[in-house]
């Protein structure tokens, strides 16, 4: 059991981690530009569409787990709020002055880390710890939509006191699958078979620091080892979400996720314009 006093005070000051450091191969159309937490969706990269669900919830600090053209993102963020601001250049009488008269530019805290390119899941993770810290984090993948209720997601894992929490969603087979038991403990994390018709591992999680200690290094796939590891352990819990989760793998996906953008009912759009 860990200290749920403390992490009950400090649980708004949590930094949130997304993985951005994949090839994207199954998105190579769009990927061979960018990478893919970069590819737009609805004209902004789908990065931030994750974002601001954290965002909405009060959560404002973001560690990027940068690899594969990382330089995409770092320049992206780099001009961020040249792109939300209504700017003013005055090169009258020899002057070069900006003038920022008005900006929508969130107060988020982003910091890009080069994980290096091929680096696995789980070290991308390792090679960040040091901009986390000794405290409590979140963690997600950068190419997947949802509207996950965050705010009842920490609940639930402040309040059962395990290493881990994961959302659980039932998606098909594509996937890595779980064994939940009632209480919502993690029996097993293991890859799907032909006849799993179980729930799946769609990120979202909420981790204390010891889990890093799972993490060999580099070569560690997350899903691997560490996750499989902890739920052997019984430190693994699931968050069960009953709403809406999509990733963007495919280009066929991201056309169907524009659709529903381009409609004006997205269902993972919970923040205010």
């Amino acid at each position: 059991m860990y200290d749920l006093v403390q992490f009950r005070k400090k649980r708004y000051e949590m930094k949130v981690v997304i993985l951005a450091g994949g090839f994207g191969t199954r998105i190579s159309e769009e990927s061979q530009f960018k990478p893919k937490p970069m590819v737009d969706l609805g004209g902004m990269p789908i990065l931030l569409h994750i974002m601001k669900l954290y965002s909405a919830y009060g959560f404002n600090e973001f560690i990027i787990c940068a690899g594969y053209k990382q330089h995409v993102i770092k320049e992206y963020f780099a001009d961020y709020f040249l792109h939300t601001s209504d700017i003013t250049y005055d090169f009258t009488n020899g002057r070069n002055e900006m003038i920022v008269h008005r900006t929508s530019t969130e107060k988020w805290k982003v910091t890009v880390v080069d994980t290096g390119l091929n680096t696995m899941t789980g070290g991308r993770v390792k090679r960040v710890m040091d901009y986390i810290g000794n405290e409590p984090f979140m963690l997600t993948y950068g190419d997947g939509v949802s509207d996950v209720n965050i705010t009842e997601l920490v609940k639930y894992h402040q309040s059962h006191g395990k290493m881990v929490t994961m959302t659980a969603y039932n998606a098909g087979q594509r996937f890595g699958v779980l064994d939940i038991e009632s209480d919502g403990k993690i029996t097993e994390f293991r890859e799907k078979t032909k006849g799993d018709g179980n729930m799946i591992n769609i990120g979202f999680m909420v981790c204390q620091p010891e889990f890093v200690n799972y993490i060999s290094g580099d070569d560690t796939v997350l899903e691997k080892a560490p996750l499989e590891t902890v739920a052997k352990m019984g430190q693994l819990m699931a968050y069960k979400h009953e709403g809406f989760w999509q990733c963007m793998d495919t280009v066929r996906e991201k056309e169907q996720l524009e659709k529903m953008w381009a409609s004006g009912n997205a269902p993972w759009k919970v923040w205010a314009d």
